[in-house]
C-alpha cells in the first residue's frame, strides 16, 4: 500500500511539471501556428493532468472512505451500546414475567387455604453448615413465628425455626432434623418423611407388609400440629424390603427442587387438624 509521504513527492512532482510546461508554453505568442516545443507541450500535459487527476481522484476517492469508515465504526458503537441495553430490558421482561407466573400459583393457593399467609423470598442459602436451610424477607413484623409451616406451588418447603424483625430462618424438609408424619395417598398407610441432608427423603416406619410402590405420592397427615393434611410432600422413587427390620426402606424425592427455591407462602397459623 502506498503511504501518504510517497503520495505527497508525486503530486508535488506532477505539480511542478505542469507548472513549468504551463508557463513554458505561455512563452509562446504566436496564435496561428503550433510550433515544435508547442506540440511537445500539448502531447506532455494531456497525460500529466490525466495522472493528476487520478491522484486527487485516489486520494479523495481514500478520504471519503475513510470518513465513511470512521462514521459506520461510530454507529456500529452505537448499535452495540442499544443491543446491550435491549437485551438487558428484555432479559428484565423475562425475569418479570417468570416472577409474575411464580407469584400467580402461589397467590392461586394463597386463595384456597383458609388461613392468613404471607408471599415471601428467599434472600439467602447456608451452603457451608450441614444443616439444609434457607433465610426469607419476612419476620416477626410480617407476624412470622417458629413453628410455622412453609410450603410452595409444588408442595411442602419446611418450617419457621428462627425468626427476627424482617427475617426468618426456615428448615427445608430435606434437613436431617426435618420429620412430618406423612401418608401415602393411594393406600393411606402411615409413615414419618424423615430428610436425608441432600436432596432426598426417606418415609421411615412403614411396616413390611404394606403395599409401597414407587411413584405413590406422599402428602401429609395433618398430625403433629404444623402441616394441614393432604399437602405434597414428594413422591416415592424407591422400596427397599431386603433389609432385615420390622419397616420397609422408602427413598422419596420432594415435590419441589430445593435447589430452585425463590418464592414460599408462609401460612400463619399452626394448621393441623383443625383444618
Amino acid at each position: 500500500m502506498t503511504s501518504p509521504k510517497r503520495y505527497y513527492t508525486i503530486i508535488v512532482t506532477l505539480v511542478l511539471v505542469v507548472v513549468s510546461l504551463a508557463i513554458f508554453s505561455m512563452n509562446f505568442k504566436s496564435v496561428g501556428k503550433t510550433g515544435f516545443f508547442k506540440k511537445v507541450v500539448l502531447e506532455m500535459a494531456a497525460p500529466l493532468d490525466y495522472a493528476v487527476d487520478l491522484v486527487f481522484s485516489s486520494i479523495g476517492g481514500a478520504w471519503k472512505r475513510y470518513v465513511m469508515l470512521v462514521g459506520l465504526e461510530r454507529e456500529n458503537r452505537g448499535l452495540n451500546a442499544r443491543v446491550t441495553s435491549l437485551t438487558k430490558e428484555v432479559n428484565n421482561y423475562r425475569e418479570m414475567s417468570l416472577e409474575y407466573v411464580r407469584l400467580k400459583k402461589l397467590m392461586g393457593i394463597k386463595s384456597d387455604m383458609g388461613f392468613p399467609t404471607v408471599v415471601a423470598r428467599v434472600v439467602g442459602r447456608n451452603r457451608l453448615s450441614v444443616f439444609r436451610t434457607v433465610l426469607i424477607d419476612k419476620g416477626t413484623a410480617d407476624g412470622i413465628a417458629p413453628g410455622l409451616p412453609v410450603i410452595t406451588a409444588e408442595g411442602v418447603a419446611g418450617k419457621v425455626i428462627e425468626t427476627s424483625w424482617n427475617v426468618s430462618k426456615v428448615l427445608l424438609l430435606v434437613d436431617y432434623n426435618s420429620n412430618i408424619d406423612a401418608l401415602i395417598q393411594r393406600n393411606r398407610c402411615r409413615g414419618v418423611l424423615r430428610g436425608c441432608g441432600r436432596s432426598e427423603c426417606e418415609l421411615k416406619y412403614v411396616q413390611r407388609s404394606e403395599d409401597v410402590r414407587a411413584g405413590d405420592v406422599v402428602i401429609s397427615s395433618g398430625l403433629a400440629g404444623v402441616f394441614s393434611k393432604g399437602l405434597v410432600l414428594g413422591k416415592v422413587v424407591a422400596v427397599d424390603k431386603k433389609e432385615a427390620g420390622l419397616f420397609q426402606k422408602i427413598g422419596v424425592c420432594p415435590a419441589l427442587d430445593i435447589t430452585r427455591l425463590e418464592d414460599v407462602l408462609v401460612i400463619l397459623k399452626k394448621t393441623g387438624d383443625d383444618r
